[in-house]
């Protein structure tokens, strides 16, 4: 089972490189202020997890610099369960206004994304 989960990640990531949609084109100023609003979110993934490319494919096509996590690092996955509740990827670390709120599922990750930067 894991040499075909491996061959297809592979085939997702491979798919996925060819395939990368256009980033969203804002004037300098306009990027300048997205990239302030969006340092405080952090997006735990794996890296060949389909629902997760989904996700990097939604920052890439809002061209969003929002930070990486890798959850299957001990520490990432620990910080994901205690403060998140579940080790479930992708899951989007949102602050704001002192409060920390972790959304999960890729459709509302992405719909999150949408009502924000579109």
């Amino acid at each position: 089972m894991f040499v075909i989960r491996w061959f297809l990640g592979r085939i997702i990531l491979l798919l996925n490189f060819i395939f990368a949609p256009k980033k969203r084109q804002r004037s300098p100023e306009e990027q300048t202020q997205v990239d302030a609003q969006s340092q405080s979110l952090t997006l735990f993934q794996y890296h060949a997890c389909p629902f997760c490319v989904k996700v990097r494919r939604e920052l890439r096509r809002q061209n969003l610099n929002i930070q990486l996590v890798d959850a299957k690092l001990a520490d990432n996955k620990q910080q994901l369960l205690t403060q998140g509740g579940k080790v479930q990827v992708p899951c989007l670390r949102i602050e704001e206004n002192g409060q920390t709120q972790w959304l999960y599922e890729s459709s509302a990750i992405s719909q999150y994304l949408n009502e924000k930067f579109a």
